[in-house]
C-alpha cells in the first residue's frame, strides 16, 4: 500500500514540483491550495504526512495544524515556512507538529518525510504492542512465556503505583515505550496527562525551553511566556524518551529540576514547583553511555531509582511463538483472511532467527507474510527470512550459503552504500526501503558498513 501525503501550499508552481517528486517515490498524493480545501479535505482519506505552509492567504497554518492534528490525530505533520522562527517553530512542536522546515526545500526535506513515516509506524506498533503488554502478567500468559518478561511484568505491576522514577533500558524494537504507557496507565496518575518528549529529536536551543518553559523576551522568537513539558505534565507522568541524547548541559538543569521539585523557565526569575513522575529510557548500554560522557552520573542516579531492562527477543526465544501467533491472529482478521498457524518448519526458522528489530521486526514480518501468503498455513518460503541467514546466523552470511537472488540483493547493496559514500539513509532511500530494513539486511548479510 503506498504512504499517502497531503501538501498544503499556495504556490502552485511549488506544490506541482513536490508532487512530481513524491510521486516518482511512490507516494499518493493529496494537494490543498489554501485551509478552505484543506478543510474539505477532511472528508476524504487520512493522509500519512502532511506538509504544511505557514503562512496561506486565507488561514494560519498553525490554526490548520491544530485542526489538522484533531481531525487526523495519526498524521504526521511537517510545518513549512519562507521565514524561519524559533518562536513559530517551538509553538508547531507543542501542536503536535513533527518538525518545522524553513524554504527553499531540498533533498533533506524527503529524508524528513521518511523520518516522519518511521514515526508514525513505531507509534501504530506501540499502540498495537500495549494490548499485548496487558495480556504479559501471570504465569498463565498467552503472549510472553520467557521467565525475563514475565519478572518484567511483575517489576511494573510492583512499581506502577508508586512516584518511584523509572529507567527503562533496552534496544530499539523492544517496547520501551510500551511499558512506560503501562506504567502510566496502571498508576494513581492515569488520570492525569502522560507527556512524552523525544530528547534525540529536538535541537539544543528548543529543547530547555520545551522542558522548563520560557518567559516573554528571553530569546530570539520568544513573544510570550510559556510553560515547560513540566508544568504541562503536572498530576501525571513524564517520559524522557532517549535520555542519553540529552545535551550534558541541560542533564545538570534537568537533574536540579528533580533534586529541587520546582522548575524556572528560560530567562525566568520565578520558580514553579512540580508535580509529576519522571520516567526515562534509552536504547544505548548505561555503562557505555556513563563512560562516553552522554549521561551524567549523577543524573543516571537519581532517575534510575528503578531500572527496568528488556532483552531483545533473541535472548527470550519462548516469547517468539506466542507473539508470532498472536500477530498472525490480529493481521489476518485484519485482511480478512483464514490462516491458522505457522507448519513445524516455519515455526523452527521463526524461533531460531536473532531478530535484529526485535518485536518490532517481528511484527512487520508477520504482517508481511499475511499479506503475501497464498495458504492458510504459513511455510517457510512464505518468509522473509533466508535459510542462510538461520545456519550461518545473522552477521554470519557468507557468499557461498545465499541463494542467486540473496547474492545479487547483496551486493547491490554493497554497490549503492559505495555509492552514497557509506551514507545508510541515502543508500536506504536510493534502494527505495526503510532505513531499518537496510540495518537489517546489513546485518543478515555481513556486509561491512
Amino acid at each position: 500500500m503506498k504512504n499517502k501525503i497531503l501538501l498544503v501550499d499556495d504556490q502552485q508552481e511549488l506544490r506541482s514540483l513536490l508532487a512530481d517528486c513524491f510521486k516518482a517515490r511512490g507516494f499518493d498524493v493529496m494537494e490543498a491550495c489554501d485551509g478552505t480545501s484543506l478543510k474539505a479535505a477532511f472528508n476524504g482519506q487520512q493522509p500519512d504526512v502532511a506538509l504544511i505552509d505557514l503562512k496561506l492567504p486565507d488561514a494560519d497554518g498553525l490554526e490548520l495544524l491544530t485542526a489538522l492534528k484533531s481531525q487526523w490525530p495519526d498524521t504526521e505533520a511537517i510545518v513549512l515556512t519562507g521565514y524561519g522562527s524559533l518562536d513559530y517553530a517551538v509553538e508547531a512542536t507543542k501542536r503536535g507538529a513533527f518538525h518545522f522546515q524553513t524554504k527553499p526545500h531540498n533533498d533533506g526535506l524527503f529524508n524528513l518525510v521518511e523520518r516522519a513515516l518511521e514515526r508514525k509506524q513505531q507509534s501504530q506498533e506501540n499502540i498495537k504492542l500495549i494490548g499485548a503488554l496487558k495480556r504479559m502478567s501471570g504465569d498463565s500468559s498467552p503472549i510472553f512465556q520467557s521467565p525475563q518478561m514475565k519478572s518484567v511484568m511483575k517489576t511494573i505491576e510492583r512499581i506502577a503505583p508508586s512516584d518511584v522514577s523509572v529507567l527503562i533500558t533496552g534496544e530499539s524494537g523492544t517496547g520501551k515505550e510500551v511499558v512506560a504507557d503501562m506504567i502510566h496507565t496502571l498508576s494513581k496518575r492515569d488520570k492525569g496527562p502522560f507527556i512524552k518528549i523525544n530528547c534525540a529529536a529536538l535541537p539544543r536551543e528548543l529543547i530547555e525551553s520545551e522542558l522548563f518553559g520560557s518567559v516573554k523576551g528571553s530569546f530570539t522568537g520568544a513573544t510570550e511566556d510559556r510553560k515547560g513539558l513540566f508544568r504541562q505534565a503536572e498530576g501525571g507522568t513524564l517520559l524522557l524518551d532517549e535520555l542519553s541524547e540529552m545535551p550534558i548541559d541541560t542533564q545538570s538543569k534537568l537533574l536540579r529540576v528533580l533534586q529541587e521539585k520546582e522548575v524556572r523557565p528560560v530567562g525566568g526569575r520565578t520558580s514553579f514547583k512540580t508535580d509529576c513522575r519522571i520516567i526515562a529510557s534509552t536504547n544505548r548500554h548505561v555503562d557505555d553511555a556513563l563512560k562516553d560522557g552522554k549521561l551524567r552520573e549523577d543524573l543516571y542516579y537519581r532517575i534510575s531509582a528503578i531500572s527496568v531492562h528488556l532483552s531483545p527477543l533473541r535472548e527470550r526465544r519462548d516469547d517468539i511463538l506466542p507473539l508470532a501467533r498472536a500477530f498472525l491472529k490480529r493481521f489476518a482478521a485484519q485482511a480478512g483472511r483464514l490462516m491458522s498457524d505457522f507448519t513445524a518448519e516455519a515455526c523452527e526458522r521463526l524461533r531460531r532467527y536473532d531478530w535484529p528489530g526485535n518485536v518490532r521486526q517481528l511484527q512487520n514480518e508477520i504482517q508481511r507474510t499475511v499479506l503475501m501468503c497464498e495458504g492458510q498455513m504459513v511455510e517457510p518460503t512464505d518468509l522473509s527470512i533466508s535459510a542462510s541467514s538461520i545456519n550461518g546466523g545473522p552477521g554470519n552470511a557468507g557468499d557461498d550459503n545465499l541463494t542467486l537472488m540473496e547474492a545479487m540483493e547483496r551486493n547491490k547493496i554493497i554497490e549503492v552504500l559505495k555509492e552514497a559514500g557509506g551514507n545508510k539513509l541515502e543508500t536506504a532511500k536510493r534502494l527505495g526501503i526503510g532505513r531499518q530494513t537496510l540495518y537489517n539486511k546489513i546485518k543478515v548479510y555481513a556486509i561491512a558498513a
